[in-house]
């Protein structure tokens, strides 16, 4: 190996270091999860397997480490070859990856009405990365001993990896913003949790692909070195992480989204599309005027707005937005004075300009 220690088992050790210390974040909002959180038996398994991949991926590398820089110090001329735990931590990053995609495809699945060519799209990125994952993981155990070949075997492989990994994640990151920008109501309150949640979208898709970035930038400006591999290490841990905050900010969204109460003064009231289901309420809309009337005085002594269309609400139990559920809207208002400045003609049509809910 040409490449000095420092590049090549000293960049590898530096991301074992980095991994050790996300798979303790892991860990500690998993904690969170399960005892705050009572999903559905499939969501609680993903996390659980997501967990599991990443507590056996830093075995694999820890132990990939050890080897190296301890029980190989002695013995240069081993330095050079690929041992076994090296060649199947690609397999374990590969599966926590493909976990986490396959559950943003889901939220994909159910944000855009179940639009089959969109997510076919984004089960393409998906599905190819893993199958990549897969390929190289064959491949090495078949063919690699050395890291020679391992650099001339694999290279084009791992660039294909990190190129579909880099292509899926801002893809999936760019859809979820514009599905759930598209959903926004004009309510504030609401809005303002869409906003929190295209954030989480972003930095879902955002961490990845800076890692897969400069991994990919790394293993074709230096391939000699392992700079590519440090990165490469860390990977699996952002994805778990990311599916973890996104869980985990769904107990904050629903308390910030329990209820919106205004009382008197300037009201607004958004219709943008918005499905109201009136399910227990009936609109009863009056309408006073005269047909020879030229001007129309109407005093609104009280105006209440209560919106609790969010259900508990911006996220649903299986970790997705939820469709929403745009009822239980009430608006009351109470017309105290209504005084025709001409004619004493009062009649009740159905297209009328107050509107009372009860």
């Amino acid at each position: 190996m040409s490449s000095s220690l420092d590049e090549t088992f000293g960049a590898a050790y530096i991301g074992i270091v980095v991994a050790a210390m996300l798979l303790g974040i892991s860990v500690i909002q998993g904690f969170y999860y399960f005892t705050h959180h009572e999903d559905r038996w499939i969501l609680r398994g993903l996390v659980v397997a997501v967990l599991i991949f990443d507590l056996i991926h830093q075995i694999l590398i820890t132990h990939t480490g050890w080897v190296y820089l301890v029980s190989f110090s002695q013995q240069p001329a081993k330095l050079g070859t690929v041992i076994w735990s090296l060649l199947a931590e690609v397999l374990f990053n590969g599966l926590t990856a493909f976990c986490v995609q396959c559950f943003l495809t889901y939220r994909i699945w159910k944000l855009s009405g179940a639009k089959v060519w969109l997510t076919t799209i984004v089960i393409s990125f998906v599905l190819s990365e893993f199958a990549c994952v897969i390929a190289f993981a064959i491949i090495a155990f078949l063919r690699v001993k050395t890291f020679e070949q391992l650099s001339a075997e694999l290279k084009g492989l791992s660039v294909t990896v990190n190129a579909v990994a880099v292509a899926g994640d801002l893809f999936i990151a760019g859809i979820l913003t514009l599905l759930l920008q598209r959903s926004k109501t004009g309510f504030r309150k609401s809005d303002t949790m869409i906003n929190k949640l295209i954030i989480f979208a972003v930095n879902t898709g955002g961490l990845t692909s800076i890692c897969a970035v400069a991994s990919l930038i790394s293993i074709l400006a230096a391939p000699a070195t392992f700079i590519y591999i440090s990165f490469f290490f860390s990977m699996g841990r952002l994805y778990t992480n990311s599916l973890l905050a996104n869980l985990n900010a769904r107990s904050m969204i629903r308390k910030a989204a329990e209820g919106i109460n205004t009382i008197t003064g300037d009201a607004s009231i958004s219709f943008k599309d918005y499905a109201r289901h009136a399910s227990s309420s009936k609109l009863v809309f009056q309408h006073s005027r005269n047909l020879n009337a030229t001007n129309i005085s109407i005093q609104v002594d009280t105006t209440r707005e209560f919106m609790s269309d969010l259900e508990r609400n911006v996220v649903s139990r299986d970790g997705c937005l939820s469709d929403f559920k745009h009822g239980e809207t009430e608006i009351e208002e109470e017309l105290s004075e209504v005084n025709l400045s001409n004619g004493d003609t009062e009649s009740n049509i159905s297209n009328g300009v107050g509107c009372t809910a009860v």
